[in-house]
């Protein structure tokens, strides 16, 4: 019998007493030649009974109204862990578990009792499991942007070694004489208007005084390509004076412009007194 059922059948029993408490207090009595009619009151031991009887029954009616509603809310909190959390852990046992209260004002108060208590521990369990679900995922997702920064990082410092590299190769191969006596070649012409026979005393001063060697230094203190004494003395032309060639013949260049016009005067004069 379901809950409902016995409730009712409670109530019906309830009445059926409490009209027999009245139809016992109504007697016949007959006397002479007459009939009289005595309406008597309720023993106090039969009101005192269907008050109890009646207090059960509002009891009864709130314990089932409680209980309905707590399975309501059971139900309709599950039913959002289920939605939450069914594309992140199996949550097919809470869906049953719900399921199985779908008829609670029907069941019978013991049953529907375990299946509500049934239902909230396993969307207690599917909820944890949800939640561990989406620490993992974090935890993944953070140490997978880690790494993802780490090889970037790990490729950033390759290219910067590489272009370093790339960089010193360059600087290298433009610090070889052949490389010197192009850039000064190109630079006499564009900048001084010199042609090849000026440039053919360029070589010739140059190769006496270093060898074209950016890295040639005399007991002196002349230095680099030019000889220039002191060294420093580049700087005007760029602060890399000691480590390329191409300013140190900028600089090289623009002195012979001042002090002697042209490549071929320097010569001449270096020819003359062994110096420029």
């Amino acid at each position: 019998m379901t809950r409902r059922a016995i409730a009712a059948s409670r109530r019906r029993a309830s009445r059926r007493r409490l009209v027999g408490v009245t139809a016992v207090a109504a007697v016949a009595i007959v006397a002479g030649t007459g009939f009289a009619f005595v309406n008597r009151a309720p023993s106090a031991e039969a009101v005192a009974a269907a008050h109890a009887e009646s207090v059960k029954q509002n009891e009864e009616a709130i314990a089932d109204s409680l209980a309905e509603a707590q399975a309501k809310s059971t139900i309709d909190i599950a039913s959002q862990v289920v939605s939450s959390t069914k594309d992140k852990v199996d949550a097919s046992a809470l869906e049953t578990s719900v399921a199985s209260l779908a008829d609670y004002e029907n069941l019978d108060s013991d049953t529907l009792a375990t299946r509500v208590a049934q239902t909230a521990t396993t969307a207690q369990t599917v909820q944890a499991a949800a939640s561990e679900a989406d620490r993992q995922a974090a935890a993944a997702a953070a140490a997978a942007q880690a790494a993802a920064e780490a090889q970037a990082a790990a490729e950033a410092q390759a290219a910067a070694e590489a272009a370093a590299a790339a960089a010193a190769a360059a600087q290298a191969a433009a610090n070889t004489p052949a490389a010197a006596k192009a850039a000064a070649q190109q630079l006499a012409s564009s900048k001084y208007g010199w042609g090849s026979d000026q440039y053919g005393c360029l070589v010739n001063l140059w190769q006496k005084e270093s060898g074209w060697n950016y890295k040639a230094y005399n007991p002196s203190g002349a230095t680099g390509i030019p000889q220039a004494l002191p060294g420093s003395k580049m700087a005007t032309a760029g602060s890399d004076w000691a480590t390329n060639a191409t300013t140190q013949v900028a600089w090289g260049l623009d002195y012979i412009k001042r002090a002697y016009g042209t490549p071929c005067s320097a010569w001449g004069h270096s020819q003359s007194v062994n110096w420029y």
